[in-house]
């Protein structure tokens, strides 16, 4: 079930409800929600970029980095279940992709050997999407939905 039409059902059964609830993306492998996504597309293949080791860290009061999470992307280019609701809270956070290993994999020579983006979450109730659109020289990245 896709995570626009799910929303949809839970915001009919909420009804009159008051306060609105977030929305979150479904893992569709599992069923739980995640409220940390990602997606990374090889531009330069035209296709998901499958088999990405992703890394995912936060960043401590002393300005240290602790890792949360690890994983490989999916065939469709993403790596569900990084964090539970109750892993996530505010603060700063890095995904490093791992773009150089995936890059040697496709047969192709890269520039960058990884991927570190960084970004604060303010409010730990909404959905972020954090895409990487990955080409051998070049890769760009925006909060998606």
């Amino acid at each position: 079930m896709s995570c626009s039409r799910l929303n949809t059902i839970v915001g009919h059964l909420q009804g009159s409800q008051q306060t609105p609830q977030p929305k979150l993306a479904v893992n569709e492998m599992s069923g739980q929600y995640s409220p940390l996504t990602t997606h990374v597309l090889d531009t330069a293949q035209g296709k998901p970029a499958s088999n990405l080791e992703i890394n995912l860290y936060y960043q401590t009061t002393d300005k240290q980095w602790q890792q949360l999470a690890s994983g490989k992307t999916n065939a469709d280019g993403r790596c569900p279940g990084l964090l539970t609701q109750e892993q996530f809270k505010p603060g700063i956070y890095k995904i490093s992709f791992e773009t150089g290993e995936y890059h040697k994999s496709q047969g192709v020579q890269g520039f960058y050997p990884f991927v570190p983006i960084f970004f604060e979450i303010i409010d730990p109730n909404q959905h972020y999407h954090v895409p990487l659109l990955l080409s051998p020289f070049g890769y760009s990245t925006y909060r998606g939905s």
